[in-house]
């Protein structure tokens, strides 16, 4: 163990990052691989690769994650701000040049050089939207509220046109909770939820793809939506059934045989299915403890800049997993997302890296002296 006494940038970081957060992480870390091992090997052979090509491969990108991660905890708040604002802009500009260049992948452009560049736009999204609501309730001569509301549709914009509801849409609500947090009147709350909702009711009517998938949803024994719309969402709630309480075994799975996704989008019901629904909510746990510590240390942090990140980035790790899951569970239409650190994926992954490696450099136990010498300017 490295004393206190001990002064080196190492043993400052480790006594000052919170220790919870890493053993969280590398809990899901550690149970991503396991989970990678159950869920994908049937995919890799539908696909004529070798069992472990997709295991192989999660382990390949958890390196550059952890590394990421580790490297990015070590910044001060102001890197972090100076970090995240040039992966925003690296960030849409790929996006914007998928639009143009991407490869369509069922009906959507968001993959450019084998990159998804909307995953790395999210955590810098929040930390600019973090830095901008903070500087406007410090400063009345800095229109932060004002930046943060160009922010959204400036973001947004180009990720419908992919299109990608679902990031959008994550995106909106991760931005209107710090929205929320900024302590708008109430007005503005009526204000914003009612353009959410037009902005739904738009999708419906003029994005076919949304519409599809919200009838299906709503209407899965309906004709018009066909009789294999519902396959992977009713697939999944067969293998939680199957799987009942304490689950069938490690690799004794029979649905995920013929689950399209079951290693990235449906790894949950996999896990329902050979680990069982116990397994299920310990899983669970770890999401719902790392976004209760972070609102808990968020709402005692003194710096407002650090607040409100900690809070919108522990929001978007929350909601993310949540659209997982309930999806999995047919509790909300199908949409493509990954469960963080747990699901397949190498953009996913290292973003996901990237945005708890700002969580750790924010929430850093600072002195009161330097924490006051940088709101005072």
């Amino acid at each position: 163990m490295m004393s206190r006494a001990e002064r080196s940038w190492i043993s400052d970081w480790w006594w000052t990052v919170d220790r919870w957060f890493i053993s969280a992480i590398t809990t899901l870390i550690v149970l991503g691989v396991v989970l990678t091992l159950a869920g994908s090997p049937p995919v890799a052979e539908r696909l004529g690769l070798a069992p472990f090509h997709f295991v192989n491969r999660q382990i390949l990108y958890i390196v550059p994650a952890g590394l990421l991660m580790l490297a990015t905890s070590f910044l001060s708040p102001r890197q972090v701000r100076r970090a995240a604002l040039l992966v925003f802009i690296l960030g849409m500009g790929m996006v914007v040049a998928s639009l143009l260049w991407g490869a369509e992948v069922k009906g959507a452009r968001r993959w450019i050089f084998g990159i998804q560049p909307s995953e790395f736009v999210k955590p810098a999204f929040v930390i600019l939207a973090a830095w901008a609501f903070s500087e406007g309730a410090r400063r009345n001569d800095m229109p932060g509220n004002m930046l943060a509301l160009l922010l959204l549709p400036l973001t947004i914009t180009p990720l419908m046109m992919q299109p990608d509801f679902g990031q959008t849409m994550l995106i909106s609500i991760v931005w209107a909770s710090l929205f929320f947090m900024a302590g708008l009147h109430w007005i503005w709350v009526a204000g914003i939820g009612g353009i959410g909702f037009l902005g739904v009711v738009a999708a419906y009517h003029w994005l076919g793809h949304v519409r599809s998938r919200i009838d299906k949803f709503l209407y899965p024994d309906s004709t018009s939506t066909g009789t294999t719309s519902t396959f992977q969402v009713d697939t999944a709630m067969e293998s939680f059934v199957s799987g009942g309480w304490f689950g069938k075994g490690p690799g004794e799975g029979t649905y995920k045989r013929i689950l399209p996704d079951s290693h990235t989008d449906f790894i949950f019901a996999v896990t329902g299915e050979e680990f069982g629904v116990i397994a299920c909510i310990f899983l669970m746990s770890i999401f719902a403890f790392v976004v209760l510590r972070g609102l808990i240390v968020s709402s005692r942090n003194e710096d407002p800049f650090c607040r409100f990140a900690t809070a919108g980035l522990v929001m978007l790790f929350g909601v993310q997993s949540t659209i997982n899951m309930a999806v999995n569970l047919k509790l909300m239409p199908a949409k493509g997302m990954t469960l963080p650190f747990i699901s397949y994926g190498g953009s996913s992954l290292i973003s996901i890296g990237l945005a708890m490696g700002f969580l750790l450099a924010v929430t850093r136990k600072r002195p009161r002296s330097e924490i006051a010498e940088r709101i005072e300017k």
